[in-house]
């Protein structure tokens, strides 16, 4: 018994050091512009949608590592298109909360959990 609930606190500490961290990175799109105009003259791809965070993991995420790893995953759905700038069309955070009603009063909190960015990949000239 013991050993299966030291199983599980190590479990469950991985999964809280992975959730804290933001998506990786490929260092190839590292290169990739995030503008917020239309790019004139370049080539649209298609549309990329990059997230982090959910309701379980993302109360153990700081908010900077969930717009990082949105943004991340964003660039690198578009670097698998052969994109070199997205312009960012939308963003998104969500909220879980909690609300506790205990004889006839009530409290509650509210935490960012999850970020979600949408943007137009496109391909354009080298400068």
């Amino acid at each position: 018994m013991r050993n299966r609930l030291v199983l599980g606190l190590n479990l469950l500490l991985a999964l809280d050091l992975v959730a804290c961290a933001a998506v990786p990175l490929d260092p190839r799109a590292q290169r990739i512009r995030i503008v917020t105009a239309d790019p004139a003259g370049c080539e649209y791809l298609g549309e990329v949608t990059g997230n982090q965070g959910n309701s379980f993991t993302g109360g153990f995420t700081s908010n900077a590592n969930l717009e990082t790893g949105a943004r991340n995953d964003m660039k690198n759905q578009a670097l698998q298109m052969g994109a070199n700038t997205i312009q960012l069309l939308t963003t998104r955070s969500g909220q879980t909360g909690t609300l506790a009603v205990s004889q006839g009063s009530g409290g509650g909190s509210s935490e960012q959990t999850n970020v979600t960015y949408v943007g137009a990949a496109y391909r354009c000239g080298e400068k």
